[in-house]
Order: structure tokens, then sequence, then C-alpha cells
């Protein structure tokens, strides 16, 4: 329930965007992230800065080029973005704050029970769309092609 305390916990006036991490979140993301490779140049970005411009991207659906300029380039962005998802980073992200959402609303961190819609495994079973015929998915013919042109009178 939105009481004044939990309105001043959750209020994002103060961030430069409203999809910022505050320090708070910060602070649980931030020990998930991996750390830098081994050897080669130092890491000179700031991750909490690309965490924020993938947290710009999604909350505000914008395409990535138009990505505001005192953020990240939006290909770096993008490419932590893509490195996180393969090596799993993004994966541990969620399951850990899913858990913690999970205990602070009093329920076991891990769900015991799963419910599985019957309709959804009996067409999964089948094969799905593949039961869709062609016939009921055909063209019309355009006028255009069939080569016949109702605007010229036919010749008697």
């Amino acid at each position: 329930m939105w009481t004044q305390q939990s309105r001043q916990r959750h209020n994002r006036d103060q961030l430069r965007y409203p999809s910022d991490l505050t320090d708070a979140e910060w602070s649980w993301v931030e020990k998930l992230i991996p750390p830098a490779k081994r050897g080669g140049r130092p890491r000179e970005i700031v991750v909490r800065e690309v965490l924020n411009g993938i947290m710009y991207v999604l909350s505000t659906g914008c395409q990535w080029r138009y990505v505001p300029r005192d953020l990240p380039p939006s290909g770096t962005i993008y490419g932590y973005l893509q490195r996180w998802e393969y090596d799993g980073t993004l994966m541990k992200i969620h399951f850990a704050l899913y858990q913690e959402c999970r205990e602070q609303a009093g329920r076991e961190a891990s769900p015991t029970a799963c419910i599985i819609d019957s309709q959804s495994v009996k067409s999964a079973e089948k094969g799905g769309s593949r039961l869709i015929r062609k016939a009921t998915m055909r063209g019309r013919k355009s006028v255009a092609r069939s080569g016949i042109s109702w605007s010229i009178p036919p010749a008697c």
C-alpha cells in the first residue's frame, strides 16, 4: 500500500531519468555484474551508466541511436546487453531480484507449485501452428495481375 514512507522510498524525482537506478537498486545489482576481464586495457566505462542506458531504452522504447548523449554510446550499451545476455548475467540479476521480491512479500524464495494449462500442453503435443492448412490462408488474385481491366469496355 502506498504510504508516505513508501512514496519517499520509490520517488524518482531526484534522478536524471526516471529509469536510472537508485543507490539502493545499484547496491543489489552491482555484486552480480561480472568484473572486467583480466589482461588488456582496463575498463574505462562506468558500468552503472551502462545499466542506466539499458534501462532507459527498455523503459522508453526508443531506438538505440536516440540514446541521450549523457549516457554511454549506444554501441557500448548494446554490446554490454548482448554480452550479459550471452553469459547469463541478466538471468542472474533477474533471479536474484525475483527471490528478494518474494521474500519481501512474505513468500518462500522459490515457488513450490506450478500450474500448467492443459490447452497449452495439448497444442504443443500436436504441433500447434502446423495444423493450419495452407488452403485457409490463400491470398486473393489482384486485378492488375490477372490482365483484366474493367475500366476499358469490352470489344463487341
